[in-house]
């Protein structure tokens, strides 16, 4: 009789996230983490643990590594403090349907209701922001509930998982025969589900009938790798395609038949026409949410409206639906476009002439705003600069604030695919340092930016360190105006100008970055920003740019609430 091979729990953790092909892990080191650190330590397992400057950066990076690698991002952290710090990754990457694993340590079973330090109710705290969490309180089942994880991690719509591991778990014995994988469940989204077929019928009967159609796209599209099929269903029809914040990428924005980002936060009021006249919109991976829909508005609710998403409870949350596609986007899309080619004479929607017409409008507002030389510097010349100086396949992270709706409305993406990333389903500060140092990490032979105001700034420097620590040559933007921005700008718009407790001083980035070891420039003079913009990026190492810019609230800035 063979006898029974033992790990440890912390052992017997390391192997199976060696079996779910981990190759990164970033993370922040505890007391109730030791046993975990040990085995990383002695064990050859061909992982690289990244040390970060604090829990909620380790979340950002593993959600930004899961966005351009197409496979889950890991986190870790300790407890107590570690647990409620990750909390804001977590919740960002679940909420926008991106696979992150947060491993959180946690005091011993047989510590609990005794007061130990950093004792808190991990499972509890992690159940309405993840979608799926545990704590492995039973070692013996440790190897199942990874393998849970990332079940529930890569299929169906994805989201952030959570395991908090607790001390005596660490030590405990687990069976070696226990350590296996499942090697769908490595990459997402995994285990698609198709459409029903009669579902897709009826979508391509409204679509052959109808007078002025168009399609909006959220981030399904990109998360489901749906960019081929979306194209062929769009030339079939001459369909537009507008997308969300979160669904750039769907298309190339120099395609003939993009529109452009739709909504209250980069949409403009050409892109906006084009919705509004339409008499069926398809919503692609799309929750149809308030920024989109400027608050349920556009599309007006006479539309007649098709819906595709991999989450069932999405359809028809907001808008009566005529055809309901519960299925992942590519599948159902390759099924339209089947269905669309069987039939005959097909009119076309005049797609391309929209889009070109809307992309005219839009540009002849910012050509002026782009060249200008008024100082501050203008977010428009920032974009233009921009766009001239960076290749095709850079990733360009983005914090909410002034960045986000300048890069959605006015910087053109010139392929299909994930090349921006920002935090559109909460929209914290200090997000994109981070979920740019993942997204490098993931895809490091191109060029990443990390683009912020001074606020995020203010939230994320410490990661300078790991930055450099790294070597990542990743170029960071910051929108320096003294002032959080985004609240100002409503308060200029909506409350009377009445301006409270939004202005603070202007810190000197460049300086701050410096002490960290990354090279970095200062620009005022918008003579001046092209030149530096390019060194920075050039630049073989971490670097940063200051540039001193116009304020939101006396920009022209494209979010639709602060138009009069």
């Amino acid at each position: 009789m063979t006898g029974i091979n033992y790990l440890t729990g912390a052992e017997a953790m390391v192997r199976m996230l060696e079996a779910h092909g981990v190759k990164h892990m970033f993370g922040l080191c505890g007391d109730t983490t030791l046993p975990f650190y040990d085995a990383l330590a002695r064990m050859d397992h061909g992982i690289q643990h990244i040390l970060t400057r604090d829990e909620r950066h380790a979340a950002y990076m593993a959600d930004g590594y899961a966005r351009v690698t197409g496979k889950p991002g890991v986190c870790e952290g300790p407890s107590g403090g570690g647990a409620t710090y990750i909390l804001p990754g977590v919740v960002e990457a679940n909420e926008s349907s991106v696979p992150i694993l947060a491993i959180t340590s946690d005091v011993a079973t047989t510590s609990r209701g005794k007061y130990p330090l950093t004792e808190l109710d991990q499972a509890a705290l992690f159940k309405p922001l993840a979608k799926w969490n545990t704590s492995l309180d039973d070692a013996a089942r440790l190897p199942a509930m990874v393998r849970a994880a990332f079940r529930a991690m890569t299929t169906g719509t994805p989201g952030a998982t959570h395991l908090a591991l607790p001390f005596d778990t660490q030590k405990a014995q687990v069976d070696e025969a226990e350590i296996w994988a499942d090697a769908r469940h490595r990459s997402y989204p995994a285990e698609r589900v198709g459409p029903d077929l009669l579902a897709i019928e009826a979508a391509a009967d409204i679509l052959a009938q109808a007078k002025s159609a168009v399609i909006v796209c959220g981030g399904g599209p990109v998360l489901s790798g749906a960019e081929d099929a979306l194209r062929h269903v769009a030339q079939l029809l001459d369909i537009p395609i507008a997308t969300t914040v979160s669904g750039q990428g769907s298309i190339a924005e120099t395609d003939p038949l993009a529109l452009g980002v739709v909504g209250s936060n980069g949409g403009v009021p050409a892109t906006r026409a084009v919705v509004d006249q339409a008499d069926v919109v398809m919503f692609v991976g799309c929750r149809a949410g308030s920024v989109t829909t400027e608050r349920w508005r556009s599309p007006g609710r006479d539309t007649t409206i098709i819906h595709i998403d991999s989450d069932p409870m999405v359809i028809g949350a907001n808008y009566q639906t005529e055809v309901a596609i519960c299925a992942d986007a590519r599948l159902a899309l390759e099924s339209l476009a089947q269905s669309l080619e069987a039939r005959e004479n097909l009119q076309g929607f005049n797609g391309a002439a929209k889009a070109q017409a809307a992309w005219e409008a839009k540009l002849a507002d910012f050509a002026s705003l782009a060249a200008s030389r008024d100082t501050p510097i203008r977010p428009e010349a920032v974009m233009a600069a921009l766009m001239d100086i960076l290749d095709d396949d850079a990733i360009v992270v983005a914090d909410p604030g002034t960045p986000c709706p300048y890069f959605s409305a006015h910087y053109r993406w010139r392929k299909p695919g994930r090349q921006f990333i920002t935090n559109r389903a909460h929209g914290a500060l200090g997000y994109s340092l981070g979920a740019a140092m993942g997204a490098h990490v993931g895809r490091p032979p191109v060029k990443t930016l990390a683009v912020m105001g001074d606020g995020s700034f203010g939230f994320a420097c410490g990661e300078f360190e790991t930055m450099v620590r790294h070597k990542m040559p990743i170029t960071s933007i910051v929108f320096s105006n003294a002032v959080f921005g985004w609240i100002k700008a409503g308060q200029d718009a909506g409350f009377g100008q009445r301006y409270y407790n939004v202005d603070f001083n202007r810190t000197n980035h460049a300086a701050v970055a410096e002490a960290f070891g990354v090279k970095s420039w200062t620009v005022k003079d918008p003579d001046d920003l092209h030149k530096m913009l390019k060194e920075a990026i050039e630049h073989d190492g971490p670097t940063l740019v200051d540039i001193h810019s116009q304020p939101l609230h006396e920009a022209a800035a494209p979010v639709s609430e602060w138009v009069a």
